[in-house]
């Protein structure tokens, strides 16, 4: 590599933010030289030049024009032998390139996930039950087990969970049985695989596990060699009945790029979702982390927050630990107002003025439609329900008169308006589902 050229690697670095992304993927290239406006790069095989034309070379482009103080820089990749010193001695030491399991170097799970810190409520009971059976009879049912549900619910808590029952209850020898990984980690496991010619060590290392646990698998989308890789290593671990569970931001069927042999697999056994907590169940997060970690948390100011923030359960832990740590600092007693200054910026704001516009566009938005549609005549129920959600909302966020309200959409009279009111008045407490959907619409419009 041209020396002069080694801080770009440096600056793409913080860039990126991510040491192993850059261990894997930026650290091996060469920076050969520039030849007028064009910076030249080695990569050690076509499908690495591939992933960083794909995933890295627009940043590596402005890292290095910044670097080199030269406007409209190309960057040329070529694919070929890079020679390395201590070739062999380098694959050894290359941590993501050896097949030990990550237990070797630090615990395989998380202690403070468990089955007992997990607040159950109306949203993820289903999923929690769910994985409380798996962990107690891995592969004998609910196999596979396919979880999805929102960033910050609770989904990565749940396989760690079910982890550390099957270890303390015996029901795997040890933590060399069960696999624990991420679908970007398992992709870069691929990758390094292919790169280092260790194919076989990847597969011994993930097909004879009595437990596979996968967290974020969409990631794996649209990568044609990881999808054949995972592909073959779900069905052998399925046939010698060996437990599976995945974990998703989206249904199967929503996962873009995803091929349909692993979409009809992931069908094969229970698909279970965790839906955003309901204030109640804020509250319950709440209140038991503050007991965890020796706090009172008042009961105005515990029902005051999950009132007034999202969904996002690591959010909502995390404010708990800001209040927290300002109230030993200052030594001021948990009050609202304290909560409401400290938590400024974390909160919704329930106080600024909401627009009839806003409510239409969030709720057209949250059911795909347009916003002609919700003001149209039109009855179909796909119409009828989010033009009764975002009529309910606007009596009760917006300081406007029903006749008003009617007029915001299409000419409505006063009497349809008052219908559609009433009929997700005396819906919202009977119908989980709908009150899920107006909480996380109310959180969009208040963002």
């Amino acid at each position: 590599m041209n020396d002069s050229l080694f801080p770009i690697k440096q600056i793409v670095r913080e860039k990126i933010g991510d040491e192993g992304a850059f261990k894997t993927w930026i650290d091996p290239l060469v920076l050969e030289g520039l030849s007028g406006n064009t910076l030249h790069v080695a990569v050690p095989n076509k499908f690495f030049g591939e992933w960083i034309r794909e995933h890295y070379l627009e940043t590596i482009r402005q890292c290095a024009a910044k670097f080199l103080r030269v406007e409209d820089l190309n960057v040329h990749i070529r694919v070929g032998e890079i020679p390395e010193e201590g070739d062999d001695k380098a694959r050894e030491a290359t941590p993501a390139a050896t097949s030990t399991h990550l237990t070797d170097q630090k615990p395989l799970f998380n202690p403070a996930y468990t089955f007992e810190t997990f607040v159950v409520g109306d949203s993820n009971q289903f999923a929690h039950a769910a994985c409380m059976a798996v962990a107690a009879s891995p592969g004998k049912t609910y196999n596979p087990l396919f979880i999805y549900g929102g960033v910050g619910l609770g989904k990565t808590h749940l396989l760690n969970a079910i982890g550390n029952h099957a270890l303390s209850s015996g029901h795997v020898s040890s933590h060399h049985n069960i696999s624990f990984t991420t679908g970007e980690d398992f992709t870069n496991e691929v990758i390094n695989a292919i790169r280092y010619d260790r194919t076989e060590q990847f597969r011994q290392k993930f097909r004879n596990v009595d437990i596979l646990l996968i967290d974020d698998i969409q990631f794996i989308a649209g990568k044609e060699r990881t999808q054949a890789e995972f592909f073959h290593t779900f069905n052998s671990l399925y046939v010698a009945k060996k437990q599976i569970v995945v974990t998703s931001d989206r249904f199967p069927r929503d996962i873009k790029d995803l091929e349909e042999r692993l979409r009809s697999r992931f069908e094969w056994g229970l698909i279970a979702d965790i839906q955003p907590p309901d204030v109640e169940t804020k509250v319950a997060i709440l209140k038991k982390k503050s007991e965890k970690e020796n706090f009172f948390l008042p009961d105005d100011v515990a029902m005051f927050i999950a009132s007034r923030s999202s969904s996002n359960v690591r959010t909502l832990e995390g404010m708990l630990t800001r209040l927290s740590a300002f109230a030993s600092v200052t030594g001021k007693p948990i009050t609202v107002p304290f909560a409401k200054e400290i938590l400024k910026g974390y909160l919704d704001d329930l106080d600024k003025p909401v627009l009839v516009e806003d409510i239409q566009k969030v709720v057209c938005e949250y059911f795909g439609i347009r916003a002609s549609d919700i003001k149209s005549k039109r009855r179909s129920k796909s119409l009828v329900v989010p033009r009764q959600i975002a009529m309910y909302l606007s009596k009760h966020l917006c300081k406007i008169s029903l006749s008003d309200i009617g007029d915001k959409f299409g000419g409505k009279d006063h009497s349809t308006v008052i219908h559609a009111i009433k009929k997700i008045e005396n819906s919202i407490d009977k119908d989980q589902q709908l009150r899920q959907a107006i909480e996380e619409i109310k959180s969009k419009i208040y963002s």
